[in-house]
């Protein structure tokens, strides 16, 4: 029996099938992540900041008083940012960021976040939990941990010492 279209197909507006369900898949998670993207960019552009500097924010918070170099602030973003360098100017810019030179090595730089760069997160915090919330609402604490197991799988394969456990 032939398979029916799938929800996907009729999403993109594909008028052929796909050629696997490995393909139907990757495109099932490129489109869910640019959809996932466009709704919290839309949340986090409303206070200023673009979704890839709110996450730089977030990393430096993470971080703590102590600061981190820019190059692990680099290796540690969701999505990859060629230009963290760009990024870090444009939040110092705004004061929520400063850098400054480590002293036992002059020449890696330490970023740390602001005070204006935690308030401008706190309050993110309340608008991004509830995003969380509509956006894997659907689903049950189980099915979202799953979910969580299958794509550390999937990521595993480019980053075989994460063994799938992110």
């Amino acid at each position: 029996m032939p398979r029916k279209t799938s929800a996907l197909r009729d999403e993109v507006k594909q008028t052929r099938g796909f050629s696997s369900p490995a393909h139907e898949a990757v495109v099932a998670i490129l489109r869910t992540a640019a959809v996932v993207q466009r709704h919290f960019s839309q949340v986090v552009e409303g206070s200023g900041v673009t979704i890839q500097q709110y996450n730089v924010l977030r990393i430096l918070r993470g971080a703590g008083a102590a600061g981190i170099p820019t190059l692990a602030v680099r290796d540690r973003m969701i999505e990859e940012a060629a230009g963290i360098t760009r990024l870090l100017d444009k939040l110092e810019t705004a004061g929520y960021v400063m850098r400054e030179r480590s002293t036992p090595d002059r020449r890696q730089v330490l970023c740390q976040i602001t005070p204006a760069g935690l308030r401008l997160l706190a309050g993110l915090d309340e608008p991004i939990d509830m995003a969380n919330d509509f956006t894997l609402g659907m689903l049950d604490d189980p099915e979202k941990l799953t979910l969580v197991e299958l794509l550390g799988a999937v990521r595993a394969v480019f980053n075989p010492s994460t063994d799938g456990k992110s």
